[in-house]
């Protein structure tokens, strides 16, 4: 992520002089610097932009630039708004206005009107954010000084959503199979996905991946198993079946990168003509890497935990299932039948190979394992409204497990709601969020939030501050909102 770059533009203009203008710029280069050590991303001073041709041309430069995923704008000055009209207005990526200062504190003892032309960032701000309120744009606005880890740790944290955004005008999603007949959550409009996420879901028949499969080499595969070896312990004496998921691994990553580039994955236990087994340990392996996920037919989670591991640096996020709950500890427990990924293991996963009651096929090879527990974590879940994509994201506590499962063959999660059992339970439902969610550990609910108002949708947070019969209010509000955008 950090090849990836933020351009700083910092705002002033003419009327203070050459040596103000040259301190302003001297003054952004050195605070660029600092900022970008502290990034996951690049942050590079671009210009001081004193007019609108300037301003303009600054913002042509960023829309051009591949690599440049998004500015971070200061008014080290007062900097007049209408000549930021014609260049914000032709801004195609993320803007974060940093309402900062160089300097942190005043100099009481010193303080001159000198020092007050040249440093009135409060002065400037609101000048700017005038405009860009004007504009309609929904921008991000940090406040504190630059080096602040306060500040700092909110900057890094909108980098990494806006190199999400730009990650997700890439994903491609190869669907091995339809949805589940009668499942209504997981249905979706892929053309508007398109156009609101940058998201291209294509379908291939099961038969060209079996193609695949069957030209994948002993060598090949030894060499995965030998990958496996180093990554997870061996609890079956089963080889045969661990071999027959390591064919699918090679062929599906094969597959997805030959027709170019392909970074979700879609199957269902219904449409699996060709194959031994349903993929397991292939796609839990597969989601370590980086794949989304998604069952059953969900493109919108495989394109969604996509986004969601790169954001987080592929450390715990991956497909998770609602399965049951523990209704006198007030608990969930989540899973699924097979394909949860290892970054939620507690401990070492084990390959296991059991029944699967499903689809007919004969046993799958598995990874089995007890999850992480993280006191911040969130459940995300994207819905098709009918007129717009709903975006849900509640807050809950990763737990461990209270007592052992031994006859449980999969590995999950068990987590807490947000504000509580109860209401986190009615807010969700009242939400319409799916039984397929993406959970993270890393990613956090303002972040999604933030990502969420950069695709320009609908973003409903369910967190320690809800209560039920406002939260039935807002999405009332919200669906009258939105049916007028």
């Amino acid at each position: 992520m950090k090849e990836k770059v933020v351009y700083w533009i910092t705002g002033s203009q003419t009327l203070y002089g050459a040596d103000v203008l040259e301190h302003v710029a001297q003054h952004s280069e050195e605070m660029a610097n600092y900022v970008s050590e502290r990034m996951p991303v690049t942050v590079k001073y671009l210009t001081t932009c004193k007019s609108s041709d300037e301003i303009e041309a600054a913002v042509k430069k960023v829309n051009a630039d591949e690599d440049c995923i998004g500015i971070i704008t200061w008014c080290h000055t007062f900097s007049p708004a209408k000549m930021w009209i014609r260049g914000l207005s032709k801004l195609q990526k993320p803007m974060c206005h940093f309402a900062t200062q160089y300097n942190e504190k005043l100099p009481y003892d010193t303080i001159d009107m000198d020092f007050m032309n040249e440093n009135q960032a409060a002065h400037g701000d609101r000048e700017f954010g005038y405009i860009v309120t004007r504009l309609r744009m929904d921008n991000k606005v940090i406040v504190g000084y630059y080096k602040d880890e306060e500040a700092l740790k909110e900057l890094a944290a909108w980098c990494r959503v806006a190199a999400g955004y730009a990650f997700s005008k890439k994903v491609k999603v190869c669907r091995f199979s339809d949805n589940m007949r009668d499942v209504a959550v997981t249905e979706g409009d892929k053309v508007e996905a398109h156009i609101d996420f940058g998201w291209q879901v294509d379908y291939y028949p099961i038969g060209d991946l079996v193609e695949y499969i069957n030209k994948v080499t002993d060598k090949e595969v030894d060499d995965m198993m030998a990958e496996y070896a180093k990554k997870y312990k061996m609890g079956t004496d089963r080889i045969d079946v661990v071999r027959e998921q390591a064919k699918y691994e090679i062929a599906i990553d094969k597959f997805c990168k030959d027709k170019g580039g392909y970074i979700g994955i879609v199957d269902h236990f219904g449409a699996l003509h060709g194959l031994n087994q349903l993929p397991g340990l292939a796609i839990q392996d597969l989601q370590s890497k980086g794949y989304g996920f998604g069952a059953e037919g969900d493109w919108k989670i495989a394109a969604l935990g996509a986004v969601m591991q790169y954001m987080a640096d592929q450390k715990g996020t991956g497909l998770m299932e609602d399965y049951t709950y523990d209704l006198k500890d007030g608990l969930c427990l989540g899973a699924h039948m097979l394909e949860v990924s290892p970054q939620f293991a507690a401990t070492k996963p084990e390959i296991q190979v059991h029944p699967l009651g499903i689809g007919g096929k004969s046993d799958p090879a598995r990874l089995v394992f007890e999850g992480i527990s993280a006191p911040e974590a969130i459940a995300v879940s994207m819905i098709d409204m009918g007129d717009r994509f709903r975006l849900i994201v509640q807050k809950i506590e990763l737990i461990k497990y209270p007592k052992k499962m031994p006859n449980l063959p999969v590995g999950g999660l068990m987590w807490k709601y947000k504000p509580n059992f109860k209401e986190g339970v009615a807010a969700w439902i009242y939400a319409g969020g799916a039984h397929h969610t993406v959970v993270s550990s890393q990613v956090t609910a303002q972040q999604m939030v933030d990502l969420g108002n950069m695709w320009g949708i609908e973003v409903v947070l369910i967190d320690e501050n809800t209560e039920i019969n406002q939260f039935k209010k807002d999405l009332m509000w919200s669906d009258v909102v939105w049916k007028r955008k």
